[in-house]
C-alpha cells in the first residue's frame, strides 16, 4: 500500500506539474519550503533528552490562528513539553512565524514514505496534533509504527469529504483507527468521525469562539480605525474573506447605498492573496477613489471612501470596525463560505450566503437566536444592506443578539486541553500497569 500511495502522489504530482510550475513563475506559489515537502528535512531536529515534543500542525491561516490559544493553553499545561509547529500553504507560515516566534516553525512534509520517515526522525514527537483533520496515509501510519500520539482537534469535515471517505471506508477507515483522540467541533461530526471508525471521539465545541475579540475598543481595533480615518459619524461596511465575483457585487451595492448613505465606507478584503491585484482594477475600473492598505504610510485621506485590504493578519481587527460585515465565500456554492464568528462577536449585524456548509452549526445557531441574517442571492444581499444601513436599531439587535451568543460558546479550548491531557494519563496509568 506505501508504495502504491508513492506511486498515486507521484504520478498526481508529475501531471500537475506544468501548472504548479506556471503558478510558480507567475504568482510565486508553491516555492516555498518545497525542499522541505519533499525531503522532510524539517529545520528542527529533536534533542530528546528525555523531553515530550509535541508536534501541533495547521494547514493555513486560519487553523494556525485557532491554534494560537490551544498552544498558548498547552504550553502553560505542560510548560516543559517541547511544542513546534508546522503548516502547509505560504501564508500559514508567516502567520505561524508571526504569532510562534519563540517556537520552531517549518512545512509539513509532502505524504510520500521517504518525506514522512526523515521528518519523524527529525522531530521525533510524542503527540502529533492535527487542527481540524488533515490525515494523511503514510503520515498516519508511520508515525504510529512509531508510537506517536495522533490527536484531532476542532475536528470538523465537510459534507464532501464525508461522502467521500464514505465511499472509500474500504480505504479510509484504517486512518480514523489510528487516531487517539478525536475532538470534534459538533456532535453531528462527532457522529461522521465515529462511523469512519474513529474510537476516542467526543465533543468540545470550536475552539475559534474562544480566540475572537468582542471588545470593538482593543488596541488593534482602534489602531486600524485611526489608520483608516475612519471617524465617529461614519458607517462602515466590511466585506470579508470574499472571493469572485462578490467584490462586484459588492461594490454595486455601494454605490447604490451612497446614495442614501453619503458618510458610508466600504472596506473589501479578498481571501486569497492572489485576488489583490483583479480586485485593484476591478475598482480602478469603477471610478470610486479607493486606497490599498499595503501602500497607506500615514492616515488614509478623507477622499478614500474604499479600503482595499490587501494584506494579512488584519481582519480579524477590521471585523470591530464593521456595522454591517458581509461574510464571503458564501454566495456562489462553490467554498462553503467563511468564519462569520469574529463580526459576530464584535456585534456586527453579519450578513452570509446561502452556502455556509462549512461553518453550519454556527450559522444554524446564529440565525435562532436572530443573530444573523442569510441571504439567498445578489439582489437580496443589495436588499438587506441597504435596510441594515437604514435600521440602527435591527443593526444593534442583530449585533447584541450575536455578540451574547459567541460569548455563550465559549470553553473549549480548555476542554481540548483536558482531551490532550488524558492522553498522557492514560499513558502512565499503562505503564504504572
Amino acid at each position: 500500500m506505501p508504495y502504491l500511495l508513492n506511486l498515486i502522489y507521484l504520478l498526481t504530482f508529475l501531471i500537475a506539474s506544468p501548472w504548479l510550475l506556471y503558478k510558480a513563475l507567475t504568482t510565486g506559489k508553491y516555492r516555498r519550503g518545497l525542499w522541505t515537502k519533499l525531503t522532510g528535512r524539517v529545520p528542527f531536529r529533536s534533542l530528546r533528552a528525555d523531553t515530550i515534543v509535541v508536534w501541533f500542525h495547521g494547514v493555513s491561516v486560519g487553523e494556525i490562528h485557532l491554534l494560537r490559544q490551544v498552544v498558548a493553553a498547552y504550553r502553560k499545561r505542560f510548560p516543559h513539553h517541547q511544542c513546534v509547529i508546522s503548516t502547509t500553504t505560504d501564508t500559514g507560515y508567516d502567520e505561524a512565524r508571526k504569532h510562534f516566534a519563540d517556537l520552531p516553525v517549518f512545512f509539513w512534509p509532502f505524504d510520500f514514505t521517504w518525506s514522512v520517515k526523515t521528518a519523524l526522525g527529525r522531530v521525533q514527537p510524542d503527540l502529533v496534533v492535527l487542527a481540524e483533520g488533515e490525515l494523511w496515509p503514510n503520515f498516519l501510519r508511520l508515525a504510529k509504527r512509531r508510537s506517536v500520539k495522533i490527536a484531532v482537534i476542532n475536528g470538523r469535515m465537510s459534507p464532501r469529504s464525508a461522502r467521500n471517505h464514505r465511499r472509500l471506508r474500504w480505504l479510509t477507515r484504517g486512518l480514523f483507527r489510528r487516531l487517539n483522540v478525536c475532538a470534534a467541533q459538533t456532535e453531528e461530526y462527532a457522529a461522521q468521525f465515529r462511523m469512519l471508525g474513529a474510537a476516542n471521539v467526543l465533543v468540545t465545541g470550536s475552539v475559534k469562539y474562544d480566540g475572537v475579540d468582542t471588545d470593538r475598543r482593543n488596541p488593534r481595533t482602534l489602531e486600524m480605525r485611526e489608520l483608516l480615518g475612519i471617524g465617529p459619524e461614519e458607517l462602515v461596511l466590511v466585506a470579508g474573506s470574499t472571493q469572485d465575483p462578490e467584490e462586484e457585487i459588492i461594490l454595486g451595492i455601494y454605490r447604490r447605498a451612497l446614495e442614501s448613505h453619503p458618510n458610508l465606507r466600504l472596506i473589501l478584503v479578498p481571501r486569497q492573496k492572489e485576488r489583490f491585484e483583479p480586485v485593484a482594477q476591478l475598482l480602478e475600473k469603477s471610478g470610486l477613489p479607493f486606497v490599498r492598505r499595503s501602500q497607506i504610510r500615514g492616515l488614509t485621506p478623507r477622499g478614500s471612501p474604499v479600503v482595499l485590504l490587501d494584506t494579512f493578519g488584519e481582519l480579524s481587527a477590521v471585523w470591530g470596525l464593521a456595522d454591517v460585515a458581509f461574510v464571503g465565500g458564501s454566495l456562489d456554492g462553490k467554498r462553503g463560505g467563511q468564519n462569520m464568528i469574529e463580526p459576530a462577536a464584535y456585534g456586527a449585524a453579519v450578513l452570509f450566503g446561502p452556502h455556509t456548509w462549512n461553518f453550519k452549526d454556527t450559522v444554524a445557531r446564529l440565525l435562532a437566536c436572530g443573530g444573523a441574517l442569510a441571504v439567498q442571492d445578489a439582489a437580496d444581499l443589495d436588499r438587506q444592506v441597504i435596510q441594515l444601513l437604514a435600521d440602527a436599531e435591527k443593526r444593534s439587535r442583530l449585533g447584541d443578539a450575536a455578540r451574547r451568543f459567541v460569548l455563550s460558546q465559549q470553553g473549549a479550548t480548555a476542554r481540548t486541553i483536558a482531551a490532550l491531557a488524558r492522553l498522557w494519563q492514560d499513558e502512565s496509568r499503562e505503564l504504572a500497569a
